[in-house]
């Protein structure tokens, strides 16, 4: 590798793919499940960190490991038409209708709205949202600069505000870690790991992967293993400051109940714990903290978005693309953060199983030999229960399947019923593929002793 290679250059990209992963919603989440989980908060944060943190990882290096230059490629595996499928789909879901315009939305609510009156009315949050995507679109057109703008400016900012909230947690908690709500009272774990859902990041971590193998080589990385061991120590990093950060959000939340009570959402907790302990100052603190983390986030995904869809449609520049994508994440932006969320979340439960499955099956690849039975077999048990799964978290229940898939999937009733199909339909698959396999070889001997 170059000199760029050296450890400080690689510092700067762990650095820049932590803040590309780290927006609003990774501040939000572990520090409500660390209120709602109370006293089982270790064990929920370990849940967490396995869909925050880990399986991100692993979707990062499987994109090294796959040695396949984008998303849409390593999908193929299943088939051409499901490649395309999924890939827009994941694009779409960490864009434009959901991902992009929350970044714009919790910017406001946490960063801007609490210093405003209660009778503001919807213009500053119209006038915010233009100036925000303006400001991420300026960034996105310059993303040959990435490594420098997000890396070597924004994330250190980013982490001195979010250390000083936290190790001023750690040496004067609010209060006593209290009882957890109902929800939290059993299955910690398996109610983190879903909460781990909402961050998106297994789903941005194959986009942002690419970033980084790409980053990594034009920077003088020319085998598949030096793609690797580089991809992997940047991953590393990122991986380490996140796991930190989620477990001492967390346990900020699970010490504030006392002394805050049990709020509706981790912004208005963090808004209140930062208010705990500087006062006004804290408000200006957690501003600067919610919008750098929303802004590097936000410039990453409107980068990953306009480079895909140029791809797919080069008649549209990667400029035009980065424009729309700025106008239209603005303009849904302003249908609110709770609008946002409500739709996002079934669309999460249903995606992120056939994420997860590609992963694994990406690493297993070898061990079955790419075979594409499994593929098939694989993604499809998982896709049937991960649609019924998206459906009663959209509230549309179908009481006959829930009952049987109750019956007969394990975990089904904690939302992991698509692991044991997702093992079954590739064994399926492997059997189905070796017999076919088999018989073509067979009715080729039959032909030549004939």
């Amino acid at each position: 590798m170059s000199s760029r290679g050296s450890f400080s250059f690689l510092i700067a990209v762990g650095f820049m793919l932590f803040a590309l992963f780290f927006g609003a919603g990774n501040l939000i989440f572990p520090v409500m499940l660390g209120q709602m989980a109370g006293e089982n908060v270790w064990a929920a944060n370990a849940g967490f960190i396995v869909t925050g943190v880990g399986l991100p990882l692993l979707a990062i290096l499987a994109l090294g490991f796959s040695g396949k230059s984008d998303l849409q490629s390593l999908a193929s595996r299943v088939h051409p038409i499901y490649g395309i499928f999924f890939t827009c789909a994941l694009y779409l879901s960490i864009g434009p209708l959901f991902a992009i315009p929350r970044t714009g939305t919790v910017s406001f609510e946490i960063g801007i709205k609490p210093f405003l009156g209660e009778n503001a009315g919807i213009m500053p949050m119209i006038i915010f949202t233009i100036i925000f995507f303006g400001v991420t679109l300026f960034f996105s057109l310059k993303s040959s600069k990435l490594v420098d703008i997000v890396g070597k400016i924004l994330t250190p900012l980013l982490l001195i505000f979010i250390g000083i909230l936290i190790v001023t947690a750690f040496v004067n908690p609010i209060g006593e870690i209290q009882a957890p709500t109902e929800a939290y009272m059993s299955n910690a774990f398996f109610k983190g790991f879903k909460e781990g859902y909402l961050t998106m990041d297994v789903l941005a971590a194959f986009v942002f992967g690419i970033i980084i193998i790409n980053t990594m080589k034009e920077n003088g990385a020319a085998t598949k293993k030096q793609i690797m061991t580089s991809t992997m120590k940047v991953g590393f990093i990122a991986a380490g400051l996140l796991a930190i950060i989620y477990t001492s959000l967390a346990y900020m939340g699970a010490t504030s109940v006392e002394g805050i009570g049990q709020l509706e959402n981790g912004g208005a907790v963090l808004a209140a714990v930062s208010s705990h302990y500087f006062g006004s100052f804290g408000k200006v603190i957690l501003s600067v903290i919610v919008i750098a983390a929303c802004l590097t986030t936000s410039i990453g995904l409107i980068t990953s978005c306009a480079s895909y869809f140029n791809k797919i449609v080069p008649s549209i520049s990667y400029t035009k693309w980065a424009v729309i994508f700025s106008v239209f994440s603005t303009v849904i932006a302003n249908a609110g953060l709770s609008k946002l969320i409500a739709f996002s979340v079934p669309v999460l439960v249903a995606l992120y199983p056939l994420a997860i499955c590609l992963l694994v099956l990406t690493f297993l690849h070898p061990l079955f030999k790419g075979k594409s039975g499994v593929y098939k077999g694989s993604i499809l048990f998982t896709a049937v229960v991960s649609i019924f799964d998206g459906l009663n978290a959209a509230g549309i229940q179908i009481q006959a399947i829930n009952e049987l898939f109750t019956n007969i999937l394990p975990l089904y009733s904690v939302g992991v019923g698509w692991l044991v199909p997702a093992i079954v339909g590739g064994l399926i698959g492997y059997v189905f593929s070796s017999v076919k396999k088999g018989s073509f070889q067979a009715s080729q001997v039959n032909e030549k002793l004939n």
